[in-house]
């Protein structure tokens, strides 16, 4: 397996996330190309040219790393290493003008112990509107902008700031609205903010307390979980039906127990 410096790797993605931003920022405003769209989400064209951005500046220093994104896979599925992609995380608040979405990379290198398994060991999440940058190296604090950061120490869910998200299928609907309707009650706050990495960002810096959603892809979640980890909170999360798709409960590292006990 080749050898990849995690802070080579860092500055590489930090300039990947970056150019997308800029591109992001550019375009807030301007009339969206949706390729596709559901009743509960949108696919655009400039989600497609910002992971091509991405990859583009990645490959030009890393071009044996493997892409696993939202937007498409490329490179060898059996290399060692691979970049986690999420081009824009929170797309339909981009394509409603609502400047609270990010760009999410990270870099995982596969595991000695299973050849199924992958390692984070690089994580970015970019916030183009507010130019917040979180970034972690596995072993190392996590930071943002550059200042070092860390999870809240807060452990009544009474005093608690709690985010959510809302998959797009039935079966995530049933496992999220009963929660919603305990939590309401028994927290200081529920937030939806509609980008995931950004609310695991959120967490690992002690702005809220916890993230909680069913139905997330790595591409959400890689990221900001090892950002998570790296400011002393708990990444919890566990494969659910689908491919590449988790049950989240990011979380200072106090709180699980008890969110786990309103499910």
């Amino acid at each position: 397996m080749n050898k990849i410096q995690p802070r080579e790797a860092l500055s590489c993605a930090v300039v990947a996330a970056q150019a997308a931003g800029k591109l992001m920022r550019a375009n807030l405003r301007a009339t969206k190309t949706i390729n596709e769209a559901t009743a509960h989400d949108i696919k655009l064209e400039l989600d497609v040219r910002c992971q091509k951005l991405i990859e583009r500046t990645l490959r030009r220093a890393f071009p044996r790393v493997a892409v696993l994104g939202e937007e498409g896979v490329s490179g060898d599925p059996k290399a060692g290493h691979r970049w986690v992609i999420d081009p824009i995380d929170g797309t339909v608040n981009f394509t409603y003008g609502i400047p609270h979405c990010c760009v999410s990379i990270a870099l995982q290198q596969r595991s000695a112990k299973s050849a199924l398994r992958y390692d984070t060991l690089v994580g970015v999440v970019y916030d183009p509107f507010c130019d917040e940058m979180f970034t972690a190296i596995l072993g190392q604090p996590a930071r943002l902008n550059g200042r070092i950061i860390h999870a809240s120490r807060r452990k009544r869910l009474g005093d608690s700031i709690i985010s959510m998200g809302f998959a797009k299928n039935r079966a995530t609907m049933r496992v999220g609205l009963p929660l919603f309707n305990n939590l309401i009650h028994r927290v200081r706050k529920v937030r939806m903010m509609g980008a995931a990495a950004l609310g695991i960002a959120y967490v690992a810096s002690g702005r809220f307390d916890a993230y909680l959603e069913f139905g997330l892809r790595l591409w959400d979640i890689a990221a900001g979980g090892l950002i998570l980890e790296c400011a002393g909170g708990d990444f919890f999360h566990e494969p659910v039906k689908g491919e590449h798709t988790y049950r989240l409960v990011a979380n200072n590292g106090h709180l699980r127990r008890r969110l786990e006990e309103l499910r």
